[in-house]
């Protein structure tokens, strides 16, 4: 192996940052789209803190072994805080930025992630980038041309590598990929190696970046956290008063609120008898104005006053019983956005059409490559998560627009721009014993495609 020494003339931060201005736009480019505005956000290996004053934070604050461009940092971005080598407060940050130069030059990797738990949260994401080794020798050769800022490059590791650090400094993974094709500007060229070829499977290994997003292991906690249980429903009357003699009491408290959306069969008018009849249970009835279930879930979400959010589709094709797994699934720190999924355990014979099936199976595959996250079942209408994690996918609503007219694939794609970690949960799929289903499986399937490309233009485009 090649010394890795550089033997050319130190410049400024600054010329180098403007002589490869298009590889650090598309840094700054993936940071913004993971990052959103005013957080708390620490960067090690800050430079002179473009980065930090691209993402607005809240709170910034960076870190670096260079004085210079400490100094330049300082005066540049006077708002944020800058330290040389050692930081200096005792903040908690919503994300924690490892620059790929600090994680390359770093003597103890395992040492440097430890060091780091004290600035966290329970829910603070760790952003890590680093080079591949596949283009040692291409960097090690632009730098003895003076084309690329000097790094003394101590460590090569493989994406299992970094996982591996993170598990033994106590974090785990949430999602991971590729990026950068082309680190230079070549008009129209460098968009389409960077925007689609570095997305296909194989030839994305060829990429120049690697990248992992990481929170903390919440181990052994318990936590009393209170629920609503959100029913959508349209026609189900014969499946009212079996939802709540079922719903298990979860947490604190748990409370029912049924979102009737004007049905034809008296399923309004049930619901008024069940809350008469079963006073100790705590049950909330709205009527529907907009049409479809995603909408009649954001407004049951919206009355909810649990800290934890359930769907439970009003069929019981999943049973209410299966809801104890989800509340003990999130409230361990398993998880953060908890998925059902009906696609392991066999399922009864009339549970599901067999193009039903296919088509499952279909967009789990999608979707786990373009969210970066394992989906098996993004279809199941069972699905769990914090009431405050909500409100942000609510918040960022606009970013993927009110498209989805299910609401399944409006909260998976909030819950991956958040970097929540995904969890399926495996449950039995059963025969509807009341009513039809109210899907039509291909206009509905031709919707969901259309939201499969718009989360592929979204997330790899990005």
């Amino acid at each position: 192996m090649q010394s890795n020494e550089i033997l050319i003339p130190k410049k400024n931060f600054e010329y180098w940052l403007s002589k490869n201005y298009y590889y650090h736009k598309l840094l700054i480019k993936f940071y913004k789209f993971i990052i959103p505005k005013n957080q708390n956000v620490l960067h090690v290996g800050c430079k002179n803190g473009y980065i930090l004053h691209a993402l607005d934070p809240k709170l910034g604050v960076g870190i670096d072994n260079d004085e210079l461009t400490i100094i330049q940092a300082r005066e540049k971005y006077p708002k944020y805080e800058f330290y040389l080598n050692n930081l200096e407060n005792d903040h908690t940050f919503d994300y924690i930025i490892i620059s790929c130069d600090t994680l390359m030059e770093t003597e103890d990797i395992q040492n440097l992630f430890c060091s780091l738990k004290k600035y966290c949260h329970e829910r603070t994401r760790i952003i890590i980038d680093w080079y591949s080794a596949l283009w040692e020798p291409i960097l090690w050769c632009t730098q003895k041309l003076g084309l690329k800022r000097p790094i003394n490059f101590k460590n090569w590791i493989s994406p299992y590598d970094a996982e591996n650090f993170l598990h033994l400094a106590g974090f785990e993974k949430i999602t991971s990929g590729k990026q950068i094709l082309v680190p230079k500007n070549i008009p129209i060229m460098s968009w389409i190696f960077n925007n689609i070829i570095a997305q296909l499977p194989i030839l994305r290994f060829l990429c120049l970046n690697n990248w992992i997003i990481a929170k903390l292991k919440i181990e052994n906690s318990i936590k009393q956290l209170s629920t609503s249980v959100i029913v959508p429903c349209r026609n189900e009357r014969g499946n009212i008063e079996n939802a709540v003699i079922n719903c298990p009491n979860l947490g604190s408290w748990t409370e029912i609120i049924f979102v009737e959306g004007n049905s034809k069969d008296g399923t309004y008018e049930e619901i008024e008898r069940i809350i008469n009849k079963y006073p100790e249970k705590k049950i909330k009835l709205f009527k529907q104005v907009g049409k479809g279930k995603g909408d009649a879930v954001r407004k049951g979400f919206a009355n909810a006053s649990g800290d934890i959010l359930m769907i439970l589709d009003a069929d019981l094709t999943v049973s209410p019983q299966d809801l104890t797994k989800f509340y003990d699934c999130i409230v361990t720190g398993k998880g953060e956005f908890i998925n059902g999924c009906r696609l392991v355990y066999g399922m009864e014979s009339e549970a599901m059409r067999f193009l039903n099936l296919i088509a499952n199976y279909c967009f789990g595959i999608s979707l786990s490559w373009i969210l970066g996250q394992r989906i098996k079942d993004s279809l199941c209408g069972t699905k769990v998560l914090l009431k405050t994690d909500y409100e942000k996918i609510a918040e960022n609503r606009d970013y993927f627009g009110d498209f989805d007219p299910f609401g399944d694939f409006d909260l998976i794609f909030g819950a991956a721009k958040l970097n929540l970690k995904i969890v399926d949960m495996p449950i039995r799929y059963k025969n509807r014993v009341y009513g039809t289903t109210q899907i039509s499986r291909f206009y509905h399937g031709f919707l969901l495609l259309q939201m499969t490309i718009l989360a592929f233009r979204k997330f790899k485009f990005k």
